[in-house]
């Protein structure tokens, strides 16, 4: 497995440009199935669950070529609304595709999906929004087999604001015969980007944005040409970067109000951000100071994703924090690779308690999944000595080439790879 070595202690410095969002271009990518023909996707980021969403897309009988940052899809050829276990089992996001392969064929038929070990993550409320729509479900052990002869509109309820469910239902209800309401439905920008999206198909979606959305179904969709939003995960990433280890950094092709409640921790923490336009500066030349309260709740709240990350910054900081994590329960184990780093943190149920230490130490941790890994990360360049991230795997499934990325601003890392053992004679 491949292995991140940092030298620390080395303030960022300089300008980036921020890639595509990779939870907005999954569903997209998996919404290109409902238009037959050829799909052009733009600012898609080389990840490892693009990797793995556009295998799925070629085993299902699509043309797929990943070029720069440019997806071009052509579902044409697309013929089976099976998806493979061992490609489902690789990444959580291949339950996008249930409403589209309903929608196109019929029927779908997935597996329970994999990804990040970071908390129970059920699909009740997919189910229960295709099953609404008209869809038959049967479950098989770990197969799940979605079955309709004709989808039609409903009025449908989550009773908890999931984004994945809103995506599946959305994707599902763009074809349906009448009209579709779905209420308590999630925020995130990356829906509005999949709204955005469909109506450039052809779809005829309201209110994405808000927690109610309205779809009239339409009889067809067409192909078009489309640009992914800047990712605000990997935006929020680099600005707590910037600010652990004392830096300035200026990051391009943002959208600022996807992060305001970022933007407002950091100030809190007496980190200098200036936005401009697209364009988000952010400085800090001194500690940072404690923050009393955060916590993790659905958009605009403060976000799961960036939860690790900025316990990174409050370990660093004078005084004491809590961080309140109210998605995923699992979402905690980082701490114990912090401490490993000098992080003085205690954590009682959901909840970290972060007295800041004057500096980390590095040492060897390991990723135990994509957010936590990014948190390693920013923790050994903002240590004293060298840091070793193990389990690289985990952030290569959200960050292009985070070192590449990272050394562009001054950073010092490097990626370690195993040397392959000669064989045994």
């Amino acid at each position: 497995m491949d292995k991140l070595v940092i030298e620390g202690g080395k303030p960022l410095s300089g300008t980036i440009v921020i890639q595509g969002a990779k939870n907005a271009a999954l569903p997209i990518l998996a919404a290109s199935l409902l238009a037959e023909g050829t799909t052009t996707i733009d600012s898609v980021p080389h990840l490892l669950d693009i990797d793995v969403m556009l295998n799925i897309l070629r085993e299902l009988g699509c043309r797929a070529e990943h070029t720069d940052d440019t997806v071009v899809l052509d579902t044409t050829s697309a013929h089976t609304s099976h998806v493979p276990e061992n490609l489902m089992k690789q990444m959580r996001s291949s339950i996008f595709l249930m409403g589209p392969l309903l929608s196109r064929f019929g029927e779908a038929q997935v597996y329970q999906p994999g990804g990040c070990a970071i908390g129970e993550r059920k699909i009740d409320l997919h189910l229960q929004g295709l099953q609404a729509l008209g869809a038959e479900i049967e479950e098989v052990g770990n197969r799940i087999v979605c079955r309709a002869n004709k989808l039609t509109g409903a009025d449908i309820h989550l009773s908890f604001p999931s984004v994945g469910a809103t995506e599946n239902i959305m994707m599902a209800a763009v074809l349906a015969e009448g009209h579709t309401t779905l209420s308590n439905a999630a925020r995130e920008p990356e829906i509005q980007d999949l709204q955005r999206f469909l109506n450039a198909m052809g779809a005829k979606i309201m209110g994405a944005g808000t927690d109610t959305i309205t779809i009239e179904g339409v009889d067809r969709l067409t192909p078009c040409r489309y640009k992914v939003i800047p990712d605000r995960i990997v935006t929020g990433t680099v600005m707590v970067a910037a600010a652990a280890t004392r830096g300035q950094v200026t990051l391009q092709e943002t959208q600022p109000a996807h992060l305001s409640s970022l933007i407002h921790v950091m100030r809190r923490a007496g980190v200098q951000i200036v936005v401009d336009g697209d364009i988000i500066k952010v400085g800090s030349s001194a500690r940072p100071k404690a923050v009393e309260r955060i916590v993790t709740s659905p958009y605009p709240a403060f976000p799961t994703d960036l939860q690790s990350q900025i316990m990174v910054l409050l370990s660093l900081a004078d005084g004491v924090s809590i961080l309140k994590e109210t998605i995923f329960e699992g979402r905690l184990k980082h701490v114990d690779e912090l401490s490993r780093m000098g992080a003085d943190i205690r954590v009682d149920m959901n909840a970290a308690f972060i007295r800041g230490v004057p500096r980390l130490y590095g040492a060897t941790v390991e990723a135990t999944d994509l957010r936590a890994g990014a948190a390693l990360v920013i923790a050994g360049l903002a240590a004293q000595g060298r840091t070793t991230v193990e389990q690289v795997h985990h952030i290569d499934r959200g960050y292009d080439r985070i070192e590449t990325m990272l050394t562009r601003l001054g950073a010092r890392i490097s990626r370690s790879s195993p040397v392959p053992q000669a064989p045994n004679l």
